[in-house]
């Protein structure tokens, strides 16, 4: 002791007086000594995990520095410390969580907050799995990223922005993309999975796999200016085959890239996804599952409506199901969708033959030689107001037919100008629209018309760098 020690003649009063002063002592300087630790380790060198394990040994009680009779350390109390006022949640909550593990499947705009709100309000085990890079169209609404990360993976830059938030939780880092191959690798080591992608196979893929290893399965979708969410495969509900048992026509699956999205939407659907995890990891609370959130961004409102429960033909949950993990491994789920997982690999028509197609550089040298033609540009007219080619006229594809009358007219007008016979040439933002125009066109008095291959994308990569991409 210090030279407060304590004689033999001191009372029992003075004695239990200085026991609980080299309590608070000693719990303080082992709390000290726990940030000091954490502050002089390499980043991640104790939490972050490249081979995929989610072990949580490291949060046992017995374990902690400075545990308590709640099981958690001064730390810990001090960081939770508004979850555990919570009597619904409260300590047995924050325990619970703790030594949870959670797979959040994407790192986009939905991926972020969730990511970032269950590593501040710290999950046990955090994984992340996504094969992208980060654009700096990507920053209006995926919030976990910066503008440093750009061109890096996204991945990383969660991780990044997780351990900046809460050093102490450990993450696990999968770069690369789920698919059926590794899926059931990846998924098997975590409690709960949350479905934060954009497209429709990893959708199936994601739900197939979480029945076979009987996991929850958080979904959440935005598109637009609307949202939804549900709780999938928990307590006897529904699968997403319940629900979609055939996948719908891809011409109906739009994506944030062909489509857009208001940056705070998915915020929005992946704050709600992050709560959800919570619920179900702490069983704190009604999950969504049997039940679907919808969200309608113009006019502020959410409603939740009763979806219905699990088939009993379910080909992967049914009474009679079949589906072994064999044939979910070498399943083709862009096949049975008929749509790609990635957005990167989007579909390239082949409607009309090559010689009713030319490039963007083949269309610029008629421009420079001052050929006289027509350029028709048939994105929809808030697309064309982002940017176009000087002189191009905006027809959209959906008013093709009722303008057929005032293409002549512009092809006519052109001829007259030059004293030549004038071309028509049709562009789009990526190439597809712009061979259906000319398939109509040339069926219906304009059998020369051509179109721009890649469209204004290509244009921009190959011609013109300076005009925007989006």
């Amino acid at each position: 002791m210090d030279s407060k020690e304590i004689g033999s003649g001191s009372s029992g009063a003075d004695l239990l007086r200085e026991i609980e002063r080299l309590r608070s002592e000693k719990e303080e300087l082992e709390s000290r000594i726990h940030l000091l630790e954490a502050q002089i380790k390499p980043r991640g060198a104790a939490e972050k995990d490249k081979s995929g394990s989610c072990s949580l040994s490291s949060l046992s009680c017995s374990q902690m520095n400075g545990a308590t009779i709640s099981g958690l350390s001064p730390e810990m109390i001090h960081r939770y410390s508004r979850h555990l006022l919570l009597p619904d949640f409260g300590v047995e909550g924050q325990l619970k969580l703790s030594k949870s593990s959670i797979l959040v499947v994407g790192a986009g705009g939905l991926g972020s907050p969730v990511a970032m709100y269950l590593a501040a309000c710290g999950v046990g085990c955090l994984g992340i799995v996504d094969s992208d890079i980060v654009e700096l169209n990507n920053l209006h609404r995926q919030i976990i990223h910066t503008e440093a990360y750009v061109g890096q993976s996204k991945v990383k830059s969660a991780a990044f922005s997780c351990h900046a938030i809460n050093s102490s939780v450990k993450l696990v880092e999968h770069r690369e993309a789920l698919q059926a191959v590794n899926a059931l690798d990846i998924v098997s080591k975590y409690d709960i999975v949350v479905d934060a992608t954009d497209n429709l196979p990893s959708r199936y893929m994601i739900s197939d796999c979480c029945v076979l290893l009987d996991k929850p399965l958080v979904s959440g979708a935005a598109l637009g200016l609307e949202g939804q969410l549900t709780v999938y495969n928990y307590n006897g509900g529904p699968c997403y085959r319940c629900l979609f048992p055939t996948p719908p026509p891809s011409a109906a699956c739009q994506r944030c890239s062909d489509s857009g999205v208001l940056g705070v939407v998915p915020g929005v659907i992946g704050c709600l996804q992050a709560l959800e995890a919570i619920k179900v990891a702490s069983a704190v609370g009604e999950p969504l599952s049997g039940r679907m959130l919808l969200f309608d961004a113009l006019s502020s409102r959410t409603r939740t409506v009763k979806i219905r429960g699990r088939s009993p033909a379910c080909l992967i949950c049914g009474e009679n199901a079949a589906f072994t993990r064999e044939k979910f491994q070498s399943f083709d789920y862009e096949n049975f969708t008929q749509s790609p997982m990635s957005d990167k690999s989007s579909e390239k028509l082949n409607l009309i033959p090559e010689s009713s197609r030319i490039t963007g550089k083949e269309y610029n040298e008629i421009v420079n030689t001052g050929e006289p033609h027509v350029l028709v540009d048939v994105r929809p007219i808030h697309h064309f107001k982002i940017a176009a080619i000087p002189k191009s006229m905006n027809i959209p594809l959906s008013n093709l037919e009722d303008k057929l009358s005032t293409i002549d007219s512009a092809l006519k007008q052109a001829a007259q100008d030059s004293g030549k016979c004038a071309s028509l040439f049709v562009v789009c933002r990526r190439g597809n629209d712009s061979q259906r125009a000319v398939d109509y066109l040339s069926k219906n008095g304009f059998p020369s018309a051509k179109d721009i291959v890649g469209g204004l994308q290509s244009w921009s990569q190959d011609v013109d760098h300076t005009f925007p991409s989006y």
